[in-house]
């Protein structure tokens, strides 16, 4: 898988996480194709040096673009991502992550792609865990049906290895952050506290602010993305063996998060607190040390991300 000019395909590659991915990808030299259905994606994310094709994960026409192409790679990046949705209308959720999944792996299967690397979440599959960081090997207890649609997926990869020698990598991640993250989109306190502060506007937290997320900057997600996509695979009995944390190892309280970003705003225009939501965590935060064992540590330190993704929405708005 080292070998350069592979053929990639990336699923979910204009949103927020996955065109940074596709970036690296061009970056490296590989060739790039994105699918994305633009439901929460935006075209403008999409470098122009990969091939896009607005398409959904589920539709059938997909299994034309693998026989066509022969992908070496696939990132599996599309989701219904939103915790709340996902109480809302479970079917619609199970319809994307569980069906629309199983239809990349069927045109995986068939046309014989090389690796996938798969995206889960490590903020939900593990529950509200006993163990804190929470290592892999932690019992799977997810609280909604987007947490139970990510561990289906890795199951379902498990299988496909077992069955058909499909290759492949989970990366369970963390709250990530960063640029190009959408502060009117599904998910994403960090986009959103900067948009209300940029705004003037207090900024709405849910239950006393004290639980904690593991948030991890977008750029260290990359670098996950491209040692998944390259290391060695030594696959064992349990969904666990090739599954990997990608956080930073530290827990940051949403209160905590709102006074740093206020420092770097300049701003403090009063919190307001609310009812704790359904189907969210009190406390997230993920062990890393098996993936560091492979060369893989996050490089960027929560103020200097939080610093950049901020300045990022400014310039954003002004360019508007």
């Amino acid at each position: 898988m080292s070998d350069a000019g592979r053929r990639v395909l990336v699923t979910g590659g204009a949103g927020f996480i996955g065109s940074h991915v596709v970036d690296a990808y061009l970056e490296r030299g590989d060739r790039v194709w994105v699918v994305d259905d633009l439901s929460s994606g935006r075209l403008a994310n999409v470098n122009p040096e990969a091939e896009f094709l607005e398409m959904g994960i589920q539709e059938p026409a997909l299994h034309d673009l693998f026989r066509t192409v022969g992908f070496d790679l696939v990132s599996l990046h599309a989701a219904q991502i939103d915790v709340r949705s996902s109480v809302g209308d479970p079917a619609r959720d199970a319809n994307i992550n569980v069906l629309g999944m199983l239809n990349v792996l069927e045109c995986a299967r068939e046309t014989g792609t090389g690796r996938i690397v798969y995206v889960s979440s490590g903020g939900v599959v593990y529950g509200e865990p006993e163990e804190i960081p929470t290592p892999e090997g932690a019992p799977k207890l997810p609280l909604s049906p987007y947490g139970v649609t990510k561990l289906s997926g890795e199951y379902y990869l498990h299988y496909y290895r077992a069955i058909h020698g499909l290759a492949y990598v989970v990366l369970r991640y963390a709250n990530v952050f960063g640029p190009r993250q959408d502060p009117h989109g599904e998910a994403g306190v960090v986009a959103i506290f900067c948009e209300r502060l940029q705004s003037g506007e207090e900024l709405i937290i849910f239950s006393d602010g004290e639980q904690t997320r593991d948030y991890v900057y977008v750029k260290d997600v990359v670098s996950a993305n491209l040692l998944a996509s390259e290391m060695v695979l030594k696959p064992g009995a349990n969904i666990d063996a090739v599954a990997y944390n990608v956080g930073t190892g530290a827990g940051t309280s949403v209160n905590r998060l709102a006074d740093v970003l206020e420092n770097i705003a300049e701003v403090h225009p009063g919190r307001v607190y609310r009812e704790a939501r359904a189907g969210e965590l009190r406390h997230s935060t993920l062990d890393v040390s098996r993936f560091a064992e492979h060369g893989w540590a996050p490089r960027y330190p929560l103020e200097g991300g939080l610093r950049e993704t901020f300045h990022f929405i400014a310039n954003q708005k002004i360019g508007a």
